[in-house]
């Protein structure tokens, strides 16, 4: 489980980077995940360089095929995590999706 405390401190580096726009480095494909992103596989994670020259890794949502592929632009938006428990607290962070 992870602290209520580390999610807040994350809110500045969400509000940072939510709505930038970049472009897809590399990316790939990821089958076999950890117990926490089991229901999310197989899934795409990208490195993106942001517009500022920020690059950042995360996952990539709301994608066709044809969507993975180096140099595709995306824009930051905000989804869940992971899946938690009923006692967990909701976890929301960084991902990207394509954009034309």
């Amino acid at each position: 489980m992870i602290s209520p405390v580390k999610i807040w401190r994350r809110q500045k580096e969400i509000k940072q980077n939510l709505g930038k726009k970049g472009k897809i480095l590399t990316w790939t494909i990821i089958y076999v995940a950890g117990s926490e992103f089991k229901t999310y596989a197989p899934y795409p994670v990208a490195v993106v360089k942001l517009e500022s020259g920020k690059r950042i890794t995360t996952q990539l949502v709301d994608y066709r095929k044809e969507d993975l592929k180096i140099g595709q632009r995306v824009i930051v938006i905000l989804r869940k995590v992971r899946e938690g428990t009923n006692e967990d607290v909701l976890v929301y962070g960084l991902k990207v999706k394509p954009i034309f």
